[in-house]
């Protein structure tokens, strides 16, 4: 899945003159915790957050303080440089940067840096819940298998038999052993029983569900 796949195209943005009082009315009227700073050109400069705009606001404890602050210009606190992604990026890959980075956002540029979308975390869980096929009815079954070419085809075939639709599978480690993974399925059926006992008989290692067959757990 492609970056411009899920990515928000219409943008909330601010130049670097605006002042931190115009932030932080954008970020209550749109109710949202980023935005990004760009220039004339539309190029990404800089991005602040709700916690940016937050903490250069005046206490509410402060019953002397004049709310001078809230005019100060936006770039004064905004992040730079800016991590930023393409439109033509994989989802999966910069599910990466979210979590190596510890960061919460990520605008999307194109040629010269031109802000054309943005991607938050949240939009990421939200695509991976769809990847995962946890956001529909299905039933969830993992598979032990030996780490050879070949071994999902083999694996599919028997839901094949059963003409049982598939509406995801994805592949981990096994714990620290390189000779095998596990096959995790989302299968479109409520009675996953007949494709379970169909994997059982034909020798595979089910780790989910891992009760004896007929039993309930």
């Amino acid at each position: 899945m492609l970056v411009e796949e899920i990515m928000k195209t219409e943008v909330i943005a601010l130049p670097p003159t605006a002042t931190i009082k115009e932030a932080l009315h954008l970020l209550h009227k749109h109710k949202i915790r980023h935005i990004p700073i760009v220039d004339s050109t539309k190029e990404v400069i800089g991005i602040v957050s709700d916690r940016d705009v937050r903490d250069a606001s005046p206490s509410i404890f402060e019953k002397e303080s004049e709310a001078c602050e809230l005019d100060h210009e936006i770039q004064t606190i905004m992040s730079q440089p800016v991590i930023t992604i393409h439109p033509l990026d994989f989802v999966e890959e910069i599910a990466k940067i979210f979590y190596e980075q510890e960061i919460a956002c990520l605008p999307v540029v194109r040629k010269n840096n031109k802000l054309v979308g943005i991607i938050t975390e949240k939009d990421m869980l939200y695509t991976m819940i769809q990847l995962t096929g946890t956001h529909v009815q299905s039933s969830h079954i993992e598979v032990k298998v030996p780490h050879r070419p070949g071994i999902l085809p083999e694996v599919t075939s028997i839901f094949g038999k059963r003409k049982t639709n598939i509406i995801s599978v994805l592949v981990y480690p096994f714990k620290d052993n390189p000779n095998y993974k596990i096959l995790v399925f989302r299968i479109q059926t409520m009675n996953p029983l007949p494709v379970i006992q169909d994997l059982r008989n034909a020798g595979y290692e089910l780790l989910w569900p891992n009760n004896i067959a007929g039993e309930n757990r």
